[in-house]
């Protein structure tokens, strides 16, 4: 049983020898190009749910690429920044309104 241990051992580490060794005389495969963000989000106007929904970040070899993902977080970071900042604006303005503008929703102007 021992030499056949042995041997089997001595046939394995000289093909993973061969293998390693010998591939050297091969052409060398070229760098992949790595992927681009396909569809990124829409620059002529606000990001919307189905935007995002749909949007497919482009997979690297060790997981996302951090530039497109940050891209990515970036502006809809800003976004909601913008959102919120319209929606205190419209909030602010409607606290200032005046409880009643002089008409009412049955009377005409």
């Amino acid at each position: 049983m021992f030499w056949f241990l042995l041997i089997t051992m001595v046939v394995v580490v000289a093909a993973v020898t061969l293998a390693v060794v010998g591939g050297g005389d091969s052409e060398v495969l070229p760098e992949a190009a790595p992927e681009q963000l396909v569809d990124p989000l829409p620059l002529s106007r606000p990001v919307d749910r189905a935007d995002v929904e749909a949007l497919r970040l482009p997979v690297s070899a060790r997981g996302y690429r951090m530039e497109d993902v940050d891209d990515v977080l970036d502006r809809l970071a800003a976004e909601l920044a913008e959102r919120d900042a319209r929606i205190a604006e419209l909030e602010a303005a409607l606290a200032g309104a005046p409880a009643g503008d002089g008409a009412t929703e049955g009377e005409e102007r």
